[in-house]
């Protein structure tokens, strides 16, 4: 939610969530940042689909082929990521293998929590348009 209010960027969440937006600690870590966040909620991963287009869609999986940093991005394209314990189903991965990245990081390591994760690439996303309309 804080990358959102500080970037601009519209968080789309889609159920089953793994937290509660009415949790009185979430509200309370991030209360000062609410009112600056465009949070759009969506009961499946389908409604989403139905409902967001105007920009590409891009994967973010340890299954993917290519770096984050090779794929050029666009104001409006959507950043999909999956549950840390699970990540995005394999079926929408192999549908959609070409727009398919991954972070690089030891073989050792299973994956990077989903909130630097999320940072990562939406600063990349960012920095291919030199950071516009951010001070």
């Amino acid at each position: 939610m804080r990358l959102c209010a500080a970037t601009g960027c519209i968080l789309h969440l889609i159920e089953p969530l793994g937290f509660s937006l009415h949790n009185r600690y979430l509200k309370r870590a991030g209360l000062d940042y609410w009112n600056l966040v465009d949070i759009r909620k969506y009961d499946t991963l389908q409604e989403f689909f139905n409902k967001c287009h105007g920009g590409k869609y891009f994967f973010v999986s340890i299954a993917g082929r290519r770096y984050y940093t090779e794929f050029n991005y666009q104001p409006g394209d959507f950043f999909i990521f999956g549950r840390e314990s699970t990540g995005l189903p394999q079926e929408l991965l192999d549908e959609n293998s070409g727009r398919c990245m991954r972070i690089p990081m030891l073989e050792s390591a299973r994956c990077l929590n989903l909130a630097n994760s999320v940072a990562i690439v939406v600063y990349e996303g960012l920095h291919k348009h030199m950071f516009r309309g951010l001070s």
